[in-house]
């Protein structure tokens, strides 16, 4: 990674496309950024690169600051799985048609390598651990929008002789994150509800099961698929198979860590969750000798504290929910969060 670069970050304004391109920027390379501004913070935009205020499927307004630009990085999404439920055109339009249009602008401008922020829901209910040969099967509007997108990715880099790579991180935790989101990143959630004297909500019996990835650690196998030659046409899982836990292991976690102890407030399961979802780190390990360094106790005590520094918010319903029935959670409808 010595050669250095102009690289366009979607999603900048967001929790994991900020950190990237902040890292980028300090590794010397030339770093223009986009955001919507739907589902990021202001604050969050690194410094000491190009911002731009665009829509990513806005086709010709990505096309015209794609000039001379040599790798893209797609983190830019709506990530909202459960939502997706109920707002399938929304979340489709923001991942599917968003990403189409990045990668139509990336090789029209003829790009040497395109690195796409997938997502672990493309594994669906399949056994544990989700291994990257497995075959996709997306459970729900989010998933199928994501697996639809890799497809396309592929399909036109084959045509097109450019390289392309799909990273799959998986609940990913960190300083800024989106906590006033009401829809998803659940030690956010949690956690903001708490420093609020709220008690945390869990949907079901609270015995789902993740991993969570710090997100330095989901950074250091970003990085190197910049230009590692080995990883081009590669789809890698990012994040630990370590430490997996149950949600309601994650509250009981999350109160040690404030020092609010409230009893959770269990509310019916949501539709198409995934009952257990990690995915096998071994092909992380094999090429970008990936390793957890902060523990999930540690990444959630550094979520708590940039959460407590910021100041808690009010969570904002900024997604309108298209198919409204008895199916759809009242935490949503009637904004109980």
């Amino acid at each position: 990674m010595n050669n250095k670069y102009k690289i366009l970050v979607t999603g900048v304004a967001g929790f994991l496309g900020s950190h990237l391109a902040e890292q980028l920027s300090n590794l010397g390379h030339e770093v223009i950024g986009i955001d919507s501004m739907i589902g990021g913070y202001k604050d969050n935009i690194p410094k000491n690169i190009k911002f731009y205020n665009i829509d990513c499927c806005d086709l010709e307004k990505v096309k015209n600051i794609m000039s001379n630009v040599e790798i893209v990085y797609h983190c830019a999404a709506t990530a909202h799985e459960g939502l997706s439920v109920f707002s399938p055109y929304e979340i489709t339009k923001n991942n599917y048609l968003a990403s189409v249009s990045i990668f139509s602008a990336a090789i029209s401008h003829k790009v040497k390598r395109i690195i796409f922020c997938s997502s672990m829901a493309r594994y669906g209910d399949q056994k544990t651990p989700f291994l990257e040969s497995m075959k996709p099967t997306p459970v729900d509007p989010y998933a199928i929008s994501k697996v639809a997108a890799e497809d396309v990715l592929i399909n036109l880099c084959e045509l097109n002789n450019t390289e392309w790579v799909i990273a799959v991180p998986h609940n990913i935790i960190g300083p800024r994150q989106k906590y006033d989101d009401p829809f998803r990143n659940v030690v956010s959630i949690m956690i903001n509800r708490m420093l609020q004297g709220k008690a945390p909500i869990i949907y079901g019996d609270g015995e789902q099961k993740r991993c969570f990835s710090y997100i330095d650690d989901c950074l250091s196998c970003l990085l190197p698929m910049l230009d590692q030659k080995n990883l081009n046409k590669q789809i890698v899982n990012i994040g630990p198979d370590e430490e997996f836990v149950t949600i309601n292991q994650v509250a009981e976690i999350c109160s040690n860590v404030t020092g609010i102890n409230l009893p959770p407030i269990y509310k019916p399961g949501r539709p198409r969750e995934v009952k257990h979802a990690t995915c096998s780190a071994d092909k992380a390990r094999k090429f970008l000798n990936y390793k957890t360094t902060i523990t999930l106790k540690e990444g959630i005590q550094k979520t708590f504290e940039y959460i407590k520094k910021r100041g808690t918010k009010d969570f904002d319903y900024n997604i309108d929910i298209e198919i409204n029935n008895e199916l759809t959670p009242k935490t949503w409808t009637q904004k109980e969060i």
